[in-house]
């Protein structure tokens, strides 16, 4: 069944940092499809209940989100897309509501600890700890909670009604999460990609990992991202997520060509555009003919 609006998988509700990203990607004119786990988005891509999964991997202060990675790798979507929004956080009340007021402030864990300069200066507020930003927005609206603020996003203020009391309230204002654009294979696009997501495994040997990099280096293929996860059950055994961009796509066929040599359980998680901030943030999605030759699971290669 064709929908008329891109169907657009989240984890968290409505005016969360999530459906912000979605926004800055696709623009406002989406039908958000909340779900309560990043698993639980996964499982509405697979089952077509939706078209897209927006799904946040990493953050400039908290880190790498490690189980996300394992997500990708578990599910085998492509990745089509990335999209960098920065965090920026804001105390918001019900209309009328002044600070004086104020006896409780309820936001994610994450959120709270990167407004640590706020509560120093206000050790008197009791801190609440909840599993969504834009859920404290809306429980203040739906109780009518006069003696509690959320710490949310301008969207969050906005969708509930609330007064935003003070702004960028976040400690380090160059806070920012990465995330990135899942879909199904036949919606992947045609759009010439300049960066790619990878996944792989080296022997436990000594310079197995570097004769991998110094291909990339060699080639003139810039490594933007290098993460490890060790695989479940087996000792000393890691998988290795790497993110890669290019100038030239010659020298990035050509480095995947000789890497397959030093690598097993070789995959290609996706291949995109980077998110550039000057330009437009999402290729417009084209439909192909078949399933691009990088997305095909290359164990058989190694």
């Amino acid at each position: 069944m064709k929908h008329d609006k891109p169907r657009v998988a989240i984890q968290g509700i409505r005016a969360s940092f999530h459906e912000e990203a979605a926004f800055k990607y696709f623009g406002e004119d989406i039908h958000t499809i909340e779900c309560k786990s990043f698993k639980q988005t996964f499982e509405a891509l697979q089952n077509k209940e939706a078209d897209y999964v927006v799904m946040a991997i990493e953050n400039s202060i908290a880190g790498s989100i490690l189980p996300n990675y394992s997500l990708l790798l578990s599910y085998a979507f492509p990745v089509v897309g990335e999209i960098y929004l920065p965090i920026q956080l804001h105390l918001m009340a019900l209309p009328g509501v002044k600070f004086e007021d104020i006896k409780y402030v309820t936001s994610h864990p994450i959120a709270i600890r990167q407004c640590v300069d706020f509560f120093d200066e206000y050790p008197h507020l009791n801190i609440v700890e909840s599993n969504d930003t834009a859920a404290c927005a809306k429980r203040i609206r739906d109780e009518q909670l006069t003696d509690t603020v959320a710490i949310a996003n301008t969207l969050a203020a906005r969708l509930y009604g609330l007064d935003v009391l003070e702004r960028r309230i976040e400690s380090n204002k160059k806070n920012f999460t990465r995330f990135l654009i899942l879909t199904h294979h036949e919606n992947v696009t045609k759009k010439q990609p300049n960066k790619a997501s990878l996944c792989f495994q080296v022997s436990n040997k000594v310079g197995s990992l570097a004769k991998v990099l110094n291909i990339f280096a060699e080639e003139g293929v810039n490594m933007s991202k290098i993460q490890s996860m060790p695989i479940l059950g087996k000792r000393n055994e890691y998988n290795f997520y790497v993110d890669i961009e290019w100038e030239d796509a010659k020298s990035y066929d050509t480095a995947i060509r000789q890497i397959l040599k030093y690598t097993h359980n070789f995959n290609i998680l996706g291949e995109y555009q980077r998110h550039e901030e000057e330009g437009p943030a999402a290729p417009k999605p084209v439909k192909s003919e078949k399933v691009p030759r990088t997305y095909i699971n290359m164990k058989k290669m190694s």
